[in-house]
């Protein structure tokens, strides 16, 4: 596959063939070399090929193979004559981070941290096919997925100010009449759970502040300070969703409008594509009403163990969605579908989509690392806007499969090498081996490149204490 050099982190797989436009792929060498261990750049050629995509076809620096788009992937479509793709989208919707800033210290927690895992295990339900504290009833979850994490906040579950912090304020406009019945019925126990595989909540410290000024409009005052990130989405139910219309999209249109079958994909404004998105936007609250409960389950246990219910939100992002967005494309200002599978949205200042309490700032922009490696809090950039329609990487981007950990790799040793770090871990040996540092790129690379290429800017780096996995 021809791959030509555009500069140190920008790379081109020239228009050719079927493709409707060039595919760009933003990594060092030391990335691509990971990039081109699997099918990645396959499939951003495919994407390329795709009826209405504007611009290019983008992959993020922590690109990896994944169904349909890569990981990593990131395409925008026209309104009129573009597709959405669930294959785009992904089967975890809204998969997303959220980020709380403490007023404690590291030496505030680290004698407590195991008693912290055991309580907020008991508390926040993890695992495959896990179940919530309580089961809603469908009009309950019918609810949920009209009103995403407001209604969280109008049960009790965190105050309104998490929702000024919120992407999409927590909520999405939806027509809960496109989500299936089995998709109810596989949401209805899990609001409230943390599901599995590379899911985590994580209590962290700030090891390193790059810009002292966004840090302080984010709530981070000083290196030291404890964070949590918390990384989960829209469980079973978005899952169905996928899973729904990817079947739907072959029955209608089968698959000769594409190169991989699992690109399926329907007209933007056709009745199925409009069914998929309202469908999809369901799930997209599902997810955000998810993680504001584990928000709000968290904030009591740090009061139980540490003392401290203290525990601001500074964002919550996502991954995993298409959306209607105005980019400049010959410079004018057209509306899009910009679709991003595990890739950050990344706006600079004065974007009205970003909350208000930012506006002038720009997007934080939450990127975490594998379990055992640091995360990272940016700041959304204008040039983003312009190279990758206001996209970045999401996370660290693996570089091995779970069936390969699970060949290679021991739990009880994953445990064993954290611990030598210092960092306390609560999981299954199973998903401790499945979610290994080793099996992702490096962490650091990817924020590099990110701020080098100018899609995303460092603020602090933060580095793990203790972990619950999935």
């Amino acid at each position: 596959m021809e791959l030509k050099k555009i500069n140190e982190f920008t790379w081109e797989i020239p228009k050719q063939g079927a493709m409707k436009v060039p595919a760009i792929i933003y990594a060092s060498e030391k990335l691509l070399e990971k990039i081109k261990q699997d099918k990645s750049l396959e499939q951003i050629k495919n994407v390329a090929c795709l009826k209405g995509i504007q611009r290019a076809s983008y992959a993020m620096p922590d690109a990896h193979q994944g169904y349909g788009f890569s990981i990593g992937g990131v395409a925008a479509f026209d309104m009129e004559e573009g597709i959405i793709s669930p294959g785009g989208v992904g089967f975890d919707i809204n998969c997303g981070v959220r980020m709380l800033r403490t007023n404690l210290k590291a030496d505030d927690v680290l004698s407590k941290r195991k008693q912290f895992l055991e309580e907020v295990h008991k508390e926040v339900p993890a695992g495959v096919g896990k179940k919530g504290i309580t089961r809603v009833s469908k009009d309950v979850l019918l609810e949920v997925l009209s009103k995403g994490a407001k209604w969280a906040v109008e049960q009790g579950y965190g105050v309104k100010e998490d929702l000024t912090k919120t992407e999409e304020y927590g909520c999405m406009s939806s027509d809960t009449d496109s989500v299936s019945e089995k998709a109810l019925q596989r949401g209805m126990p899990q609001l409230g759970t943390l599901g599995a595989g590379n899911h985590f909540l994580e209590v962290q410290k700030v090891d390193k502040i790059f810009d002292k000024e966004t840090a302080k409009s984010f709530g981070i005052d000083e290196e030291g300070q404890i964070t949590v990130m918390i990384h989960c989405g829209s469980r079973g139910l978005g899952h169905q969703v996928a899973s729904d219309y990817i079947r739907k999209m072959e029955d209608k249109y089968g698959t000769s409008n594409t190169l991989d079958r699992d690109l399926i994909n329907a007209p933007i404004q056709s009745e199925l594509g409009q069914k998929y998105y309202n469908a999809m936007c369901a799930s997209v609250n599902f997810a955000f009403a998810n993680r504001q409960m584990i928000v709000h389950w968290t904030r009591d246990v740090f009061k139980k163990v540490f003392g401290s219910s203290d525990m601001t939100q500074i964002y919550d992002v996502c991954h995993n969605l298409a959306k209607f967005e105005k980019h400049k494309i010959d410079n004018e200002q057209v509306e899009v579908c910009v679709h991003r599978k595990g890739a950050t949205r990344s706006f600079g200042p004065g974007r009205k989509e970003i909350p208000e309490v930012y506006r002038k700032i720009g997007q934080p922009v939450i990127i975490p690392g594998s379990m055992g490696t640091a995360s990272y809090l940016m700041v959304g950039t204008k040039k983003a806007e312009e190279i990758s329609f206001g996209s970045t990487a999401h996370g660290a981007g693996r570089v091995g499969s779970r069936s390969e950990a699970l060949r290679t790799l021991r739990g009880e040793q994953v445990a064993r090498d954290l611990a030598n770090k210092g960092i306390e871990v609560k999981g299954t040996w199973k998903g401790l081996a499945e979610e290994a540092p080793q099996m992702y790129k490096d962490i650091d690379e990817v924020v590099r490149v990110s701020h080098k290429l100018g899609i995303g800017n460092m603020v602090c780096r933060l580095v793990p204490l203790a972990v619950m996995k999935g």
